[in-house]
Parts: C-alpha cells; structure tokens; sequence
C-alpha cells in the first residue's frame, strides 16, 4: 500500500513511517502541514493519505479540512484522520462515507488493529473509533429512538457505526450473521432509517442520526 503521512509532530511523524515501512507499506511522502498534505498527494496519487487533524498553518482543523479537499479532488484516495482527543465537528461531512476513517492516536500502538483499520480504510471501506461511537451514542441515548433499542441493538449499532460488517459482528459477539441481520433491521426500523444493504450508507445514516441537534 502506498501512504501519504502529514503530522506535525516530527517524532510521531517518523515513528509512523516507520511502522508503516515494517509493516510492508511504502511511505511515498512524510510531510509536516496541510498543504504539503495536498500537494504530495496530488503527486503521487496513494492508496491512502494519513494525516493529524490539528496542523499547520492555522494549528486548528487544518488535517480536517485538507481531508475534505482530498475527497473532492483525489475521491479514489482512502483519507483516514488522527487526533489525540475526539473532535467531531470539523469532520461530520465525511464520517459514513466511502474510504474514510478517523482515529484516536493511541490506536497506533496497537498495530494489528491499526494495520486493519488502514487497510480496510484503502479498499473504500469506514472506520470511526469505538470511543468515538460512543461518545456519539452517549450523547445521543437519551433520545426517544435509541432509547427504544435494546442493549444488543445498541452494542451492534456501535460496531456498524465503527464500520464493520455483519460478518465481522457475527464473529465480535459470538452471533449468527443471520442473528446480526436480523437486530440491524429491527434498529433501521426503530430509528426509521432505511436499509439499503450498502455498508457506507447505513454508517452515514446512524451517525448523522446519532449527532443530529436534538429539539430544545
């Protein structure tokens, strides 16, 4: 896999080339701002583009927005977003969709899981962390809809949302992919989301769901 890395933080920057490099992928560029981000991307067309959310120039939600330039520009490029803590709203345009992942940065350390998350992340697929989705869901549980799930519907909702599949569930919960299939239409029915049977879509649908305002 070919891997564009943008971190401002030189150690953890070459750090992360390096345990991409031992893990089998070729680092292309490691660069240190958003737009250098942009323009090594732009040259080298990867498979997947890895970058900080707080970077240079501004220091804000620079990686953020670059990623959403990414995704205009590059949409074959698979953009998975790093952050020390959980920063939600300068991303919610691309959680759910297609080869999109976002990460809390200590996942880097568990490198079975994080070399997962990259690759499924590259072939199109959508990772959120599973803090992530549940600060989503805490936030969010007290709604009349998800107050209706029940704890099982509730402990796959969050695995969807972290963008597995009903197989890859099957196998987390000891379950029937049959069984998962079964509490995934029982939850689009109670939220009132439908089911299309797309993988990407149905992430978005929940998690736009789960963050949408709730009435004052």
């Amino acid at each position: 896999m070919r891997v564009v890395v943008a971190e401002d933080s030189v150690l953890f920057r070459e750090g992360l080339a390096r345990l991409l490099a031992e893990a089998g992928h070729t680092v292309v560029a490691a660069v240190g701002d958003a737009d250098a981000l942009q323009a090594a991307v732009a040259v080298h067309e990867p498979d997947l583009a890895i970058s900080d959310i707080r970077m240079p120039p501004q220091m804000e939600s620079d990686g953020a927005r670059a990623a959403a330039a990414l995704r205009a520009a590059h949409p074959s490029v698979g953009v998975l977003l790093l952050s020390q803590h959980i920063e939600l709203s300068s991303c919610l345009e691309l959680i759910g969709t297609p080869g999109f992942g976002y990460l809390l940065k200590d996942r880097v350390l568990r490198l079975d899981a994080f070399d997962d998350a990259l690759r499924r992340v590259a072939e199109g697929g959508s990772v959120l962390d599973p803090e992530i989705v549940q600060a989503l869901v805490r936030t969010r549980s007290d709604t009349p809809a998800l107050a209706s799930l029940t704890s099982r519907e509730h402990e796959v909702l969050t695995l969807v949302a972290e963008g597995r599949s009903n197989l890859a569930i099957a196998g987390l919960l000891g379950l029937s992919e049959r069984t998962v299939e079964a509490h995934m239409r029982s939850v689009f029915s109670k939220l009132g989301l439908q089911d299309d049977g797309s993988t990407h879509r149905r992430v978005l649908a929940v998690v736009t769901y789960l963050e949408r305002p709730r009435p004052q």
